[in-house]
Parts: C-alpha cells; structure tokens; sequence
C-alpha cells in the first residue's frame, strides 16, 4: 500500500512528517511511503532517523512550492501547481498512490482532491469527518469545515458516508445519525434544519433526530452531522475549552501544597484523561466523499499524530470506505436519476 505524504505541509515540516512516516514505517510493514516536497530537505531529515531496512518502502516526489496558511485554499490549487499538496493528489489521481496524508492548508487540500479527483458517484459535496472524544467512546462529527454553504441535500451525503465510515472503521453494526440543532423537537431551528431533519428522517441511515450541544459528549449518536461553518465554529470552541481548563485547573493547583500533592495523587487520572482527549492518537481527519481517500492531519500535529493519520488512510484503504459508500448511496442516487431521466 503506497501512501503520498505531503511533507511540506503543517507547522512543522518537514521535521514532523518525516519522523511521523518513519514511525509508521516500522509499524505497519505493508505501507510505503512517498514523500511529496523538497527532496533535499525531505533526505536531511531521513538521516536523522534510523532507516534501515526501511529504504525499499521509501521513494521521493520533487515539488517545489509550498501552499501557506495565509493563501487561499481555491486559488492557491491554480497558481502553485508545483504545490507539495497538489502533487501529492496527483499521485492518487494518477493510480501511483492508494491515499494522501496532508498536515498542510485545509482549503488547499479539499480545492485539489474535490477539483481533481472528483466527488463519488451520488455525492455532490465532499465532508470532513472528525472523531471527537465520548462518553463510551468516539463520535465522528461531519462536516468540520470543508461546505461552510451547504444544501439539506448534502447534509443527507454527509449521514451516509459518515455511518459508511463509522461502522467500517470501529466494525460497529450500527451508527445512529444524529443532527446538530438547538433543540431536539423536529420543528426546531432554522428552516434550513428543519428541511435537513425532514430529509435525513427518509434516508438510508439510523436517524435519531436531532441532538443539543450540551448532550453532544454523552453520545447519543456515533454520527453527529452539520454544516461546514457551524460544525468548525464548534470544533474550534472545543478545542480552545480543552486547552483554557488545562490551564486554569494547574493555576488552582499550584494555589497550596495540599492541591499539589492531591495533583500527584491523581496524576494517573490526568494522564488517562490527557490520553482519551489528545487528537494525537485519533489520526487525522478523513475528507469523505472525494474519489481517493484524503487524510487532513491538524496543522500542528506531533510526530505521533502523523503517524496515526497514516494508520488512517491505511485502515481507510483496507476498509474499501469510497466502494462502501458508493454502494450505500446508490439507491438514493437511482432515485435521483429517476427524478431526472436523461433525454436525447
């Protein structure tokens, strides 16, 4: 299995995905590496790991442009075509690649892998799948961020190829849908929910109706979806809470000795919980819907954390996931074309 990695891409490339890659190379001997980006950089960075035994996993790709956080993601897929991240895409367009792995732009990512592999058979809009932390587990919320405009009918796109997903990559029999609103009654919201609620109630999936922000974490559903602009506002949000209560708890720990010895006590505890919660260990965040499979890793993501996200797009190739999601919304798609027969 031969994996393109764009190791210009995050905030610390190449450094990052080169030690993340090694890693995954020595625990998943099926995986081949291909580094997309500066060879010369990309080969300085080789030599400080050891890689033997290693090397025949390990080809290179030259690109000599780097997309940067402040370009735009669409614009940036027109003007910087030598881009680490648009030539990884090209690897999977081509067939000389199972999947892409970026740490990179997100925009830049979604632009090139919608623009040049296309969306699925029966998918208009590619979602971002991101597993969140839960009581009992992970849920996968869909979309974090790649359709901020999305129609109801994209939102029916997104329960499918989640629960698609979900279940191929947990091997769970069921993943309940539910949907982001602020109230659970069906009638709530805006009309654009209350269209989606309607929509998605007909759907092939498990549908749970709709699910509040503050009952999110006990998982009610393994599948949470929304648009792109409410489901990124929310990750955010999240994401900054995690970090502002880690610092406010040792702020009130350091307050007297007795906290700080309870703190020791309890470091067991904190370590657990900083374990279920990092993002590191979750791999990277799968853009579902594209014809190839596309990994979008954070921005800042640890060596271990790019690891795990090449352990996703292997798990994701292995699982077949676009072959299930063709084949789950294909009657939606026949449904569709009967609504619109073709003319001659």
């Amino acid at each position: 299995m031969k994996i393109a990695l764009d190791a210009m891409g995050g905030d610390f490339s190449p450094q990052n995905p080169v030690a993340g890659a090694v890693q995954a190379l020595r625990d998943f001997p099926d995986v081949e590496i291909v580094f997309v980006g500066d060879e010369s950089r990309v080969r300085s960075e080789l030599l400080k790991h050891p890689t033997a035994g290693l090397e025949p996993r390990i080809s290179f790709h030259q690109a000599s442009q780097v997309v940067d956080m402040s370009d735009n993601g669409l614009d940036s897929v027109r003007r910087k075509k030598d881009s680490s991240v648009s030539r990884a895409v090209d690897l999977v367009k081509n067939g000389e690649a199972d999947a892409v792995v970026s740490a990179g732009h997100t925009g830049a990512l979604v632009a090139a892998a919608t623009i040049k592999l296309r969306t699925l058979p029966g998918i208009d809009r590619a979602g971002l799948g991101v597993l969140i932390p839960a009581e009992g587990g992970v849920f996968l919320l869909i979309d974090g961020g790649a359709n901020i405009d999305p129609a109801p009918e994209h939102i029916v796109g997104f329960a499918v190829m989640g629960s698609v997903y979900y279940r191929a990559i947990f091997g769970e029999a069921r993943a309940r849908v539910g949907l982001l609103n602020i109230g659970s009654e069906p009638g709530k919201g805006t009309e654009f929910c209350v269209e989606c609620h309607q929509l998605l109630g007909s759907a092939p999936i498990d549908f749970v109706g709709n699910i509040e922000g503050h009952g999110i974490f006990k998982k009610p559903a393994e599948v949470v979806v929304t648009d792109g602009f409410t489901g990124n506002i929310f990750l955010k949000s999240i994401e900054g809470l995690a970090k502002s209560m880690v610092g406010w708890i040792k702020d009130e720990l350091r307050r007297n000795p007795l906290r700080m010895l309870g703190a020791l006590l309890s470091k067991g505890a904190f370590t657990a919980v900083k374990n279920r919660t990092s993002t590191d260990e979750y791999g990277g965040t799968p853009l579902l819907g594209v014809n190839g499979i596309c990994i979008k890793a954070h921005g800042n993501s640890s060596p271990r954390a790019l690891r795990n996200a090449i352990r996703a797009a292997r798990s994701a190739v292995e699982a077949q996931i676009n072959t299930r999601i063709v084949e789950a919304m294909q009657p939606r798609h026949e449904k569709t074309d009967s609504r619109h027969p073709a003319t001659a």
